[in-house]
């Protein structure tokens, strides 16, 4: 199938090939910042110090916020120091404000006039701006499962393989869905950097907002955030599956999109 067929492949074969550079760094820092970790965990581990019990005087809003169950094992250990922050929240709020600059990016610098002077449909511009961050999801969730696996080995410890690799698998959904909200914001709002930190500032809204509602008795209004649908937490440490939290993070991802689309058919980009 050729790419006049299906333009939204050339957009989307463009803008991976654009990030190609940039994913690659992203892969490698995460990577570094993942083994630093691991390289702590030993003289954590043989501390003279009872870890759990210092965790449980966290207070439970605290312990919500970073799904702190256990530490004193190397699942508890990167489930904390790397997983519920660096890889939800982070890496969470990373893609929504790169999405957030790809439509409305465009639209500013001139470049969205240039682009549908070809027979090119707006769903198709807005269906390759989001698959061409695809990519980016995809390396990161197949790389550093092995960069984990071979440090977590390397300080001489054990961990299951399944629930590693679960934990990457489920990271997916919830990556693509930060990746369709910023698209969504791009085409509401027409000033790219406005649209870059709206999408990081609501993403981190949500995440906070389904912290402090997690233990009170309107737990159930913090669905709305995309973090209450995946926990590296219960991954690693508890090795529970949330095959449903990932069904609805890849509903949400398309009608994030639906709307994105329905907004940019229906934008002026004349003025």
């Amino acid at each position: 199938m050729s790419d006049r067929a299906t333009p939204w492949l050339a957009i989307a074969r463009y803008d991976a090939a654009g990030r190609a550079r940039g994913t690659v760094v992203l892969t490698g820092l995460l990577s570094s910042f993942l083994l630093v970790f691991l390289a702590f965990f030993p003289s954590l581990a043989t501390a003279d110090v009872d870890l759990d019990a210092y965790v449980e005087a966290f207070p439970p809003a605290v312990r919500e916020a970073f799904g702190i169950i256990a530490i004193s094992s190397i699942e508890g250990f990167l489930a904390v120091e790397f997983y519920q922050f660096a890889w939800l929240l982070l890496v969470g709020l990373y893609l929504a404000y790169l999405a957030g600059g790809t439509i409305a990016g465009d639209i500013a610098s001139g470049r969205m006039d240039l682009t549908l002077s070809a027979p090119v449909a707006r769903r198709d511009v807005v269906i390759g701006r989001f698959l061409g961050l695809v990519p980016l999801v995809v390396l990161l969730n197949v790389v550093l499962p092995v960069v984990a696996y071979v440090g977590v080995v390397a300080v001489g410890e054990t961990i299951a393989v399944e629930r590693l690799a679960a934990v990457h698998a489920l990271a997916v959904p919830y990556h693509v869905a930060c990746v369709a909200a910023g698209v969504a914001v791009s085409t509401l709002l027409s000033r790219p950097g406005v649209a870059q930190r709206v999408a990081l500032g609501g993403l981190f809204a949500l995440f906070m907002f389904d912290s402090l509602v997690a233990s009170t008795d309107y737990a159930a209004a913090g669905n709305v955030s995309p973090t209450a649908h995946y926990d590296p937490s219960a991954v690693l440490v508890l090795g529970e599956y949330d095959l449903t939290g990932a069904a609805v993070l890849l509903a949400a991802t398309a009608v994030l999109l639906a709307i994105a689309i329905v907004r940019f058919r229906r934008a002026d980009l004349s003025g």
